[in-house]
């Protein structure tokens, strides 16, 4: 049980060798469907270094596509970041703003890459309620790729699972209503198509930066048996080599889904 929760602290630098030589052995091994990332400690990164919190957040955005990349080069099916909750919308008006700003910036510097790459982007949250400009970046996102059929790169902006699972059990009720379900076909299986991960197999293992050791109402009912992964490193400091890391531990552990072995 302990393992579950083992961080890095001060990870040392390696060399190219040693990515070469961790990757090849995680080949060796299934890899997880889906890895779900919390990338959590930009403004720490920035304030440890008397910068603005807006520069935590850039170099973040650099590290997500550091980390895009690896995911794609290893293979990895799904590929999910927790990039903006529904309660961030608490944090000062300027770093909103600025957050909402990044997606736009994404689209210009990535899209062609992305497509390339034939990876499928996705957005997980509540897109009524994201600023008109960035929701049409992330519409632009899905449509480009929507016919790609590499990695499937989710991002979770504006999300909170509590909604969605509210939401989900509001549209059963309406489609009951509407006599298209009834109570005895309800069943996990059911439940899993209203929510917005349908048609995606569950994370496997979701990783924590920062040292935080919680999962802050993300994908409740999707993580029920996930492997948990926390580090110390903040996310801007998030490595792909830490990233391989924890897929090998993920691949050494033994996942019983309540079973006695």
């Amino acid at each position: 049980m302990l393992k579950s929760f083992k961080r890095l602290v001060n990870p040392t630098a390696k060399t190219k060798r040693d990515e070469e030589a961790l990757i090849s052995s995680i080949k060796q091994h299934p890899l997880p469907q889906h890895i779900a990332i919390i990338t959590d400690g930009n403004g720490r990164w920035a304030r440890k270094r008397g910068l603005p919190r807006t520069a935590g957040h850039a170099a973040g955005m650099m590290r997500i596509r550091e980390i895009i990349r690896s995911a794609d080069e290893i293979g990895l099916p799904v590929l999910t970041f927790y990039s903006f909750s529904t309660e961030n919308w608490k944090r000062p008006r300027k770093e909103v703003e600025y957050l909402m700003r990044l997606p736009i910036e994404f689209l210009k510097s990535d899209l062609k890459e992305l497509i390339e790459r034939n990876v499928k982007v996705q957005m997980l949250g509540d897109k009524q309620q994201t600023p008109q400009e960035t929701y049409a970046a992330l519409l632009e996102f899905e449509k480009q790729t929507a016919q790609n059929t590499g990695l499937i790169l989710n991002f979770a902006i504006n999300y909170g699972s509590r909604g969605e699972i509210i939401h989900a059990v509001q549209q059963m009720i309406q489609d009951a209503k509407n006599n298209q379900i009834d109570a005895d076909m309800i069943d996990e299986s059911l439940f899993s198509q209203y929510l917005l991960t349908k048609g995606l197999p569950d994370p496997d293992m979701v990783i924590r930066t920062s040292g935080e050791v919680r999962v802050s109402n993300f994908l409740l009912w999707q993580i029920a048996y996930s492997e948990l992964w926390f580090t110390d490193a903040l996310w801007p400091d998030f490595t792909s080599y830490m990233l391989f890391e924890a897929i090998q531990e993920f691949q050494s552990r033994t996942r019983r889904y309540g079973a006695v072995t």
